[in-house]
């Protein structure tokens, strides 16, 4: 009977490792980590959370704007930024390759809700050792000055 019984808990002990997949995630969970994106590989599908949906930026470049924007970003935004390389935040170079308009707008403008909405912001957040975006209070008119400096890097 012993005997029996030793047999059947190797039988079912054996069992449970078989069917366990072998590294403790589900295939509920291995089926929706496949399904989940990444957000930096499709950020043209993010506009971001916040005021701004639609902005089309005009082919020429506002150097009066530019200027402006290069204020702003000088005085409030180069304490975590640096214009071509990484430091407490990201790179402004190059941005528009990497994210939408209305994404930059809406990041400059309600960071805070970005952060707790945003696909692309809450990454940022994560990779960028959970240092938040400083919300500067900054107008749809000062935000849009700083985005057309942005075009000039």
């Amino acid at each position: 009977m012993k005997k029996v019984i030793y047999v059947l808990v190797a039988v079912v002990a054996t069992m449970i490792v078989a069917c366990g997949g072998g590294d403790g995630q589900s295939r509920k969970d291995k089926i929706l980590a496949k399904s989940v994106k990444d957000p930096y590989e499709n950020w043209q599908d993010y506009k971001g959370v916040g005021p701004i949906q639609d902005l089309i930026l005009p082919e020429t470049i506002d150097e009066a704007m530019v200027a402006k924007g290069l204020e702003i970003f000088e005085s409030k935004c180069t304490a975590c930024h640096k214009a071509e390389k990484k430091f407490i935040g990201p790179a402004p170079k190059g941005i528009l390759t990497r994210r939408n308009p209305e994404w930059i707008m809406n990041m400059i403008l309600v960071p805070e809700q970005m952060v707790k909405e945003d696909a692309i912001a809450k990454k940022l957040l994560v990779d960028y050792n959970g240092s938040p975006m400083a919300n500067q209070n900054l107008t749809e008119e000062e935000a849009r000055a700083v985005l057309e400096y942005f075009r000039t890097l």
